[in-house]
């Protein structure tokens, strides 16, 4: 007779059946309060049920001003007072669907590290997910490589702390359009990037990594940091003199309550968008279950109480791990704050043209210390952040020379925080470059003048040489 053990198919199977006998159920309330919307949400408790919800609330922008949050049994009930991003109540269309299939049968339950939580398909790209030590120039070897190697960049996301980098590039096939699936080139790709991610420094902590698959692009790039240890204190402690003098550092407490048996995680900080996310998404992570939370963000600080116990059911046992979960939760919430000038850019998208403003950029002197990029139809709208070399707030006499290098009909300024005149301190502006044909023409022309016309091939294969040339070095 065989012997029967319980696998992780079963298991999954239970939930599906404790989710058909209990499906769960979503109400949206606008009549309670005057000022927000309440939305309730009952079902069958299961791991990861609290992040699904916060995904779902922060992918449609919907802003949490309270919570009440409880999960300790079978069930699990939570009470969440929100506003759209303008601080209106919500219309009760999409919002109770959208959390019911996230946590239905059907549903994105909890997935290890490796995977992710969420609901955006990358099934039409090859994602390219990158981590190592961050340094000046870096995007701008890696989109040059990725243009050599006729990847078309359909959007990404950069993220950089505590003196690391973590991105999610989508890419497809330059002239086809297609998801890249060549097993070779493929590996190729892995193998170059993986060259560049090491540079002379980062000789064991960068990882490549390309996939197709289900992935949500922010919940993965917390995974990824946290994996890379952007956390560890000794950085800290170097980087913490740098910071922005206007920032205020989060204020995280770790006690346990020993007649409750829980393990008390209090928070305090400014409040922004998509702070409970972040936090939720480190305290998964860690492999700690949320049991109890109350949330209070309806000024212009939020405050966050926990009640979470280790996945084996016990609360933290030591100082060690105390340390550590402060840690890991302030820099959970550092990640999401840009440093530096922002940058928008709007252009007629084409294949290399991240390559060309990133290396303006470098050549400018500029360090990239957030990124987003999309592209809409024929449209690449792309996002920087920047700093100088030194961490420091971007002169202004550094933007005039990028309009210079672009073309000043397409530059636009705008009031803002974060540009310096010369030794000054005092915030003076911001700025976006948009444009269709005549940008692109002005990139393509004025980015490589004084350089002979095949320059910005040339360019490209240079970035390939050198990491073709750091291969050789190696094998040697």
């Amino acid at each position: 007779m065989e012997c029967w053990s319980p696998s992780l198919n079963v298991h999954q199977e239970f939930a599906k059946l404790v989710n058909r006998m209990h499906p769960p159920r979503v109400t949206v309330d606008n009549v309670t309060c005057r000022k927000v919307t309440l939305i309730k949400v009952d079902s069958a408790n299961k791991r990861g049920s609290l992040l699904e919800v916060v995904q779902v609330l922060t992918d449609l922008n919907i802003q949490i001003k309270r919570a009440y949050i409880s999960s300790d049994g079978e069930w699990f009930m939570d009470v969440f007072h929100v506003t759209d991003q303008f601080g209106n109540k919500l219309s009760e269309d999409k919002v109770a669907d959208q959390i019911q299939q996230s946590l239905g049968p059907r549903g994105c339950s909890f997935r290890s590290l490796r995977g992710s939580v969420g609901v955006q398909s990358a099934m039409e790209h090859t994602t390219i997910e990158l981590t190592g030590c961050d340094r000046p120039g870096l995007l701008s070897e890696v989109f040059a490589v990725l243009s050599d190697l006729k990847c078309n960049v359909v959007s990404a996301e950069i993220w950089t702390h505590n003196s690391r980098m973590a991105s999610i590039v989508y890419v497809t096939d330059d002239e086809y359009g297609l998801p890249i699936e060549d097993p070779d080139r493929l590996a190729k790709i892995k193998q170059l990037l993986l060259v560049i991610l090491k540079g002379d420094r980062d000789q064991g902590g960068a990882q490549t990594a390309v996939s197709r698959g289900f992935t949500h692009t922010q919940r993965r790039l917390h995974q990824l940091m946290y994996a890379d240890r952007d956390y560890d204190t000794e950085e800290y402690e170097s980087n913490d003199r740098a910071e922005n003098s206007r920032s205020i550092k989060p204020l995280v407490t770790v006690e346990n309550c020993r007649e409750k048996g829980y393990t008390v995680v209090n928070l305090r900080c400014p409040d922004r968008p998509k702070l409970l996310f972040d936090t939720v998404c480190t305290l998964t992570d860690m492999q700690y279950v949320v049991y109890h939370a109350t949330i209070v963000a309806e000024g212009v600080e939020a405050s966050q109480e926990f009640y979470i116990r280790h996945t084996d059911g016990y609360p933290i046992s030591s100082e060690a791990e105390r340390e550590r979960v402060i840690h890991c939760l302030k820099a959970a919430i550092k990640r999401q704050i840009p440093s530096g000038v922002k940058l928008e850019l709007c252009g007629e998208d084409r294949v290399g043209f991240l390559s060309d403003v990133t290396r303006i950029f470098r050549e400018n002197g500029l360090s990239i210390t957030r990124a987003e990029v999309t592209t809409r139809g024929l449209k690449a709208i792309n996002t920087f952040y920047v700093t100088d070399p030194s961490g420091d707030a971007v002169k202004i006499e550094t933007i005039e020379a990028i309009r210079k290098a672009i073309g000043e009909s397409v530059v636009t300024f705008k009031e803002d925080n974060a540009l310096t005149t010369g030794n000054s301190s005092q915030p003076t502006a911001r700025f976006s470059l948009k444009g269709g044909t005549e940008f692109k023409k002005r990139l393509t022309d004025t980015a490589f003048m004084g350089r002979p016309r095949e320059g910005k091939e040339s360019c490209a294969r240079s970035s390939l040489m050198i990491v073709q040339s750091r291969i050789r070095r190696k094998n040697l």
